[in-house]
C-alpha cells in the first residue's frame, strides 16, 4: 500500500510540475507574441510615415525646384531652343542595312 501511495504521490508531483512548466511556458510565448505585435504596429507606421515623405518628395513643385536650383535646369524656352540636324556620314551610305544581303 505504501509503494502505490508512493508511486501515486510522484505522478501526481510530476504533473504538477508540467502544469508549472507548461504555464511559464504559455505566459512567455503570449509575452513574445504582444511584443512582435507591438514591434509590426511600429513598423507598420514607420512605413506609413516614409510613405507621406516619400510623396512629398516627389511632388512636381519640389521636383522642379531641385532641378532649377541644384541642375541648373530651366523650363524650356523657343528663343533659346537649339535644332540639330541629324547628316550622314560619308562612311555610313557604304555600310550593308541589316535586311541586305552582300
Amino acid at each position: 500500500m505504501i509503494r502505490l501511495n508512493l508511486v501515486l504521490l510522484v505522478a501526481v508531483m510530476a504533473s504538477a510540475f508540467y502544469l508549472v512548466h507548461t504555464q511559464y511556458e504559455s505566459r512567455r510565448l503570449y509575452t513574445a507574441i504582444d511584443k512582435a505585435q507591438a514591434q509590426t504596429r511600429r513598423l507598420e507606421a514607420d512605413h506609413e510615415q516614409l510613405q507621406v515623405q516619400k510623396r512629398e518628395q516627389a511632388t512636381p513643385a519640389r521636383v522642379q525646384q531641385l532641378a532649377a536650383r541644384q541642375l541648373q535646369m530651366r523650363p524650356v524656352n523657343p528663343g533659346i531652343t537649339e535644332y540639330v540636324g541629324v547628316t550622314p556620314a560619308a562612311g555610313a551610305a557604304a555600310t550593308p542595312t541589316a535586311g541586305g544581303s552582300q
